[in-house]
């Protein structure tokens, strides 16, 4: 799994400051997630290929999360892409990016589904055999959520020697990895247990944008691997986290405290602070693991 920030400061893009963008690798997925204004400059600048981005996830509709998205579909259309694109966001978001091609006169040439949302409770919006995606209610200004990735078990691993002592044909070691009991070469049927492992662990992460401190959502995202939580804001200024329904840095900790996760990702800052390791020192008051986010910061996890 990992995870590259494209931007992750907030309201206005800057010279050396991106509005939030990331795009997160998990079992050969690449998800796009929030869109601000020169994402596709900035997946252009890290070498992410275009034509792997098969869904983009919007987290609300203020312009520093998906301003970019428009520009990224024509980008798309100029390419002469062919797959199809599944874009899951509030309810309009439809209405905003068909507008813009209509008086633009610029349809695509390949085809956009669009996921539209309008749930106050976590729902599952995607799902194939190896990654299943859900929404995450978040309280901000307007309607916005967050999203949950979650692995699904893989394949479990075969016990060379446990094989081998069960006497089992190597044909039939594909359905031992599937998880079947098997037959071997005397007709006795082999427990699977006692001749696999379990696979890898599956891996998960969440992506919380804008939101005010909200407790509520730490069912959702109980022992996630990472978290991804806006800290737009220090403690010494927490009236305006509750004035604008941002959160803090020790806001953000207690959140992943209380979730038990296993690495809390900060992100979303404001602008007014110059030093960011202040975030960092304030969460680790309440949560030790903790990482910042930054502009073209890679993730390995």
């Amino acid at each position: 799994m990992k995870l590259t920030i494209l931007g992750c400061y907030s309201a206005t893009p800057r010279a050396l400051n991106n509005t939030t963008s990331q795009v997160l690798e998990i079992n050969n997925h690449m998800f796009l997630i929030d869109c601000g204004e020169g994402t596709q400059v900035h997946l252009r600048r890290h070498k992410i290929k275009f034509n792997r981005i098969k869904h983009i996830f919007i987290s609300h509709l203020h312009g520093d999360h998906f301003f970019g998205l428009v520009g990224l579909i024509s980008t798309f259309r100029l390419l002469t892409r062919e797959a199809d694109l599944h874009i899951y966001g509030p309810k309009g978001i439809k209405e905003i990016v068909t507008l813009q091609m209509k008086l633009a006169d610029s349809w695509t040439n390949y085809k956009i589904f669009f996921h539209e949302l309008t749930s106050k409770s976590s729902k599952l919006i995607f799902e194939d055999d190896k990654v299943e995606v859900h929404t995450i209610p978040l309280n901000h200004r307007i309607y916005t959520n967050g999203y949950l990735f979650k692995e699904k078990e893989g394949e479990r691993k075969l016990d060379i020697v446990a094989v081998e002592e069960a006497n089992i044909d190597m044909a039939y070691f594909r359905k031992l990895k599937q998880g079947f009991d098997v037959k071997n070469r005397d007709g006795v049927l082999i427990d699977n247990k006692k001749v696999t492992k379990p696979g890898n662990k599956p891996k998960s992460y969440a992506f919380c944008s804008d939101t005010m401190y909200k407790e509520d959502i730490v069912p959702i995202i109980k022992n996630v691997d990472v978290l991804y939580h806006e800290s737009t804001f220090l403690d010494m200024h927490q009236n305006l986290a509750l004035k604008t329904k941002h959160s803090t840095a020790k806001e953000a900790a207690k959140i992943a405290k209380l979730a038990n996760v296993g690495t809390l990702i900060l992100g979303h800052y404001s602008t007014r602070y110059d030093n960011l390791l202040a975030f960092k020192e304030e969460a680790q008051t309440v949560f030790e693991n903790v990482e910042l986010s930054d502009d073209g910061k890679s993730f390995s996890f």
